[in-house]
């Protein structure tokens, strides 16, 4: 059974090499969910389900990539591992996006030192606090 998921597609997408290893971000609401990484990365996600669970896949080419996932045992929330996501050249393209497609920015773009670059923090529709960084 394929889940139905409203696509938004308002410019040409970020295509971001990598986003993480592998990383899941668990769900309440999926399609609620999956609309809002679609919009802020303005992307389209792959859906599918497997073994009762609901999984839209971040689009990765090779390497590495992840998927927004809902099921049982999949609870989002604030105090987990803190998942550092690609913010491409200049976070603050992804960052501008947050509030606009439902989530909530917690920390704004934010200098951790020269070499290292910038990282901002934000809670997505699902109430998962989640980090962007970008050197730039």
């Amino acid at each position: 059974m394929k889940a139905s998921v409203k696509h938004v597609k308002k410019e040409k997408p970020m295509n971001l090499k990598h986003y993480v290893n592998w990383f899941e971000i668990p769900a309440y609401n999926f399609e609620r969910a999956v609309s809002f990484y679609n919009q802020v990365y303005n992307i389209t996600m792959d859906v599918t389900e497997i073994n009762g669970y609901s999984m839209a896949f971040f689009p990765a080419k090779r390497g590495i990539g992840g998927a927004v996932v809902a099921g049982e045992g999949c609870t989002p929330n604030t105090t987990g591992p803190l998942v550092y996501l690609n913010g491409g050249k200049d976070l603050n393209i992804v960052l501008n996006k947050i509030e606009e497609a439902g989530g909530r920015i917690i920390m704004s773009k934010t200098l951790i030192n020269d070499a290292v670059g910038h990282f901002a923090l934000f809670m997505d529709t699902e109430g998962n606090r989640l980090a962007l960084h970008s050197k730039n």
